[in-house]
């Protein structure tokens, strides 16, 4: 991993860690019959573990229905703890995570991904506007680097809802992500949607993507059969580089 970290330095590139799931379950239970837990930080967090590897910071998974999201969203959430029901109680674990992250390796070094508008692996939520809105505001405490998220239109369709509430409320750095193009990513860093743009499934079939941009080429379409797959190589490795000399 610190080979990666190094090679991508070396070509003016940063890198940052995803965490995704950043708790211990234990088999005991609460009164109300859910699992307990203890809470973050663990080893991966650990400000040594980062800089050893060459890590410039990390983003916290609190999208795509894992664990983070599961607690934010009404519809998979049915704790009666004070991780469960009012909106300031759902979003209270992915706060704490925040803040421990931060408090660990420097508030400077912390992104976060949200989901709010989407319901990956079922996790959906009634009032996803509200819950938004309320992460970019809380977030500001905590003066971390960015937040990024999934837009509401992350399957190239059109929808009525908007990423802009977040965008005003959050102080910081915002990175919009989910159906974008390149012509669309351009347009909404130009009509100020967001700081930045990122692109996923694009780049992922598309490993010159910068390139493809600059020169505003054509681009390989994404199979996404081959998404979460145990090959290796197919659907990873296997989309061709743009030949500029054809």
């Amino acid at each position: 991993m610190s080979d990666i970290t190094k090679y991508e330095h070396n070509v003016g590139k940063r890198k940052r860690i995803r965490l995704r799931n950043l708790v211990t379950w234990f088999n005991t239970t609460q009164e109300d019959g859910e699992p307990s837990f203890e809470a973050p930080p663990g080893p991966m967090i650990e400000k040594k573990y980062i800089v050893k590897h060459g890590f410039d910071g990390v983003e916290i998974h609190g999208a795509n229905g894992y664990l983070i999201e599961q607690f934010m969203k009404d519809q998979v959430n049915d704790r009666k703890d004070q991780y469960g029901g009012t909106l300031e109680n759902r979003c209270r674990f992915a706060l704490e995570i925040v803040e421990a992250v931060a408090k660990e390796i420097g508030s400077q070094r912390v992104g976060i991904r949200l989901s709010p508008f989407t319901d990956f692996m079922e996790s959906s939520d009634s009032n996803p506007e509200a819950l938004g809105l309320y992460m970019a505001n809380a977030l500001n405490k905590y003066n971390i680097l960015y937040l990024h998220v999934i837009g509401p239109r992350w399957s190239e369709s059109e929808s009525p809802q908007s990423l802009l509430p977040m965008r005003k409320a959050f102080k910081a750095t915002f990175v919009a992500s989910g159906g974008y193009d390149r012509n669309g990513g351009n347009e909404a860093v130009a009509e100020d949607e967001a700081d930045l743009v990122a692109f996923g499934r694009l780049f992922l079939a598309n490993p010159d993507l910068p390139r493809r941009f600059e020169l505003d080429a054509g681009w390989n379409r994404y199979d996404r059969s081959t998404f979460y797959t145990q090959d290796p190589v197919v659907g990873y490795t296997d989309y061709p580089f743009l030949d500029v000399h054809a």
